[in-house]
């Protein structure tokens, strides 16, 4: 993380611990209850980083490095 650049952790945890993954579920829920979506950041075999979209805590990697969470977009009928 890069301070200044609008990151915020909201969580951390070891998912061997199950209060600290009991947390991270918790947190990640919260997240989409509100709105949120979220993206799990990875790299592509050409090397091109890229993001994959998640709508539950089991679809993330267990060795992701973060999850970030960002607001839906406006408009739309």
């Amino acid at each position: 993380m890069k301070p200044g650049h609008g990151e915020v952790v909201l969580a951390e945890g070891d998912l061997d611990v199950a209060a600290d993954e009991q947390r991270l579920v918790d947190e990640f829920r919260a997240q989409l209850d509100q709105g949120m979506w979220a993206a799990v950041p990875q790299t592509a075999a050409s090397g091109r980083r890229e993001a994959r979209m998640v709508k539950a805590f089991d679809e993330i990697p267990r060795d992701a490095e973060r999850v970030i969470f960002f607001p839906r977009a406006a408009g739309g009928a």
